[in-house]
């Protein structure tokens, strides 16, 4: 039986949201003409995965939710304790719930605000690079329902030669029959650096939508490093895409964790653009359940010296199946540049399954590149020596899954991030 993909919102409706909202003209006009291309548009097609029965358009929830009471547990233990130097962003159902932004980076310029309050007060800043140049509404019928529907998310702007030395961070949860359709807009002027690290978390299991949209913008000799961690629950359905663009001398660094237990789709990609720019991007997931998933990591060469790294550890228990595929583009005239990429898939279960796929496209001759890749299942012998030790089979098994994603988990650049992808393995694994 296949799901209803005819969007439940009509211009009407889009209109009334944005003007309720306050937002400016031009978003009006970007909702409007992105909901025109819902109907034109297909679903994006990832390799070796059908996702036309997935639910991407129910849902009865979408509006920014009012919220009541106490923040909810979850959010509270992913804030941390001591707030007087944090800085900090949180959001239920696309709803501001609790914000807090250090004096110092005010002084400064920074500015790290919730999507709703950065078009009103900074309209024209997130106008010049929502959705230009990393992804565009046209791009597939998803990426145009998220920007006719958009409904939450988070704006960063650090102004030139600013360097913020505490990360940035955000939680995202939905509650209920949510459709959340999120967008998190990083501009990094030049020569500025920033950390970010966002959560995404599930309140309860009630089916849900989310479709989250990321875009980073590294100017000259800016770095970002971007930190996730994905934990929706099993009723949720979720299409993320995170971008990078990288200018000249430019850093973006990604640790990802894709912890989620419902179907997913998720595409990682970064445009060096610039000479001498740069990505590393390390990722693990653990997959459980009869769970769908696809992930992509996708690095495109167009400046000379740059340089794309990837490294995926991924999990499969149960019955789940994922397909993990790593994409380095060499365009011609990118000389001078390399390319790396490992995907490594462990599988825990005779009814699991893993498909790890790299692929070098290289359009220039003065480069180098290289890519591994391994599927297997866990190796009988490990667990035989732990087990003749006296260790239980299961606690076994959880020492071999450590072991296996322990080699991404310490590289990763963000010790908040390590720190809860430690935490969401541990609940994952037992």
């Amino acid at each position: 039986m296949s799901v209803d993909t005819k969007l439940q919102f009509d211009r009407e409706y889009i209109t009334n949201l944005s003007k309720d909202a306050n937002e400016p003209e031009w978003f009006l006009n970007s909702r409007i003409s992105s909901l025109e291309l819902v109907g034109t548009k297909e679903l994006p097609k990832p390799d070796k995965t059908k996702i036309e029965k997935w639910n991407f358009t129910q849902f009865s929830q979408h509006k920014f939710a009012p919220v009541e009471g106490e923040l909810p547990e979850v959010i509270k233990g992913l804030i941390p304790n001591d707030k007087a130097d944090q800085n900090v962003l949180a959001e239920r159902n696309g709803k501001l719930v609790f914000a807090q932004l250090s004096e110092t980076l005010k002084t400064q310029g920074v500015i790290f605000t919730d999507f709703a309050t950065a078009l009103k007060e900074h309209s024209d800043l997130v106008e010049k690079y929502f959705m230009k140049e990393a992804v565009s509404q046209d791009e597939n019928q998803l990426t145009a329902m998220h920007a006719a529907l958009l409904n939450g998310g988070t704006f960063i702007y650090v102004p030139k030669n600013v360097e913020v030395e505490i990360p940035l961070q955000a939680v995202f949860s939905v509650s209920g029959n949510t459709g959340l359709f999120n967008h998190v807009l990083i501009v990094a002027d030049e020569n500025s650096s920033v950390t970010y690290v966002e959560n995404y978390v599930s309140e309860d299991n009630e089916p849900a939508v989310a479709n989250v949209i990321a875009e980073v913008y590294a100017l000259q000799g800016a770095s970002v490093s971007f930190g996730a961690v994905d934990n929706f629950s099993t009723g949720v359905t979720t299409y993320v895409v995170r971008r990078g663009h990288a200018e000249r001398d430019a850093k973006i660094l990604w640790a990802l964790g894709q912890f989620n237990d419902g179907n997913t789709v998720s595409e990682n990609k970064t445009f060096l653009v610039g000479d001498g720019s740069f990505t590393d991007k390390k990722t693990v997931s653990v997959g459980t359940g009869e769970q769908r998933q696809n992930f992509t990591s996708h690095v495109v060469h167009y400046g000379k010296h740059s340089e794309g790294l990837m490294l995926t550890h991924g999990v499969m228990k149960d019955s789940a199946s994922s397909i993990f595929n790593g994409i380095s583009k060499i365009e011609h005239g990118a000389s001078k540049s390399n390319g790396e990429q490992t995907e490594r898939v462990l599988m825990l279960s005779e009814k699991a399954r893993g498909d790890a796929n790299p692929i070098l496209l290289i359009d220039e001759d003065d480069v180098t590149a290289g890519h591994a890749a391994s599927v297997g299942r866990i190796d009988p012998l490990q667990m035989f020596y732990l087990m003749s030790r006296g260790i239980s089979k299961k606690e076994a098994e959880r020492l071999v899954i450590h072991g296996f994603l322990a080699p991404v988990v310490k590289e990763m650049p963000v010790e908040a991030v390590k720190t809860r992808l430690i935490e969401v393995i541990e609940r994952k694994v037992n």
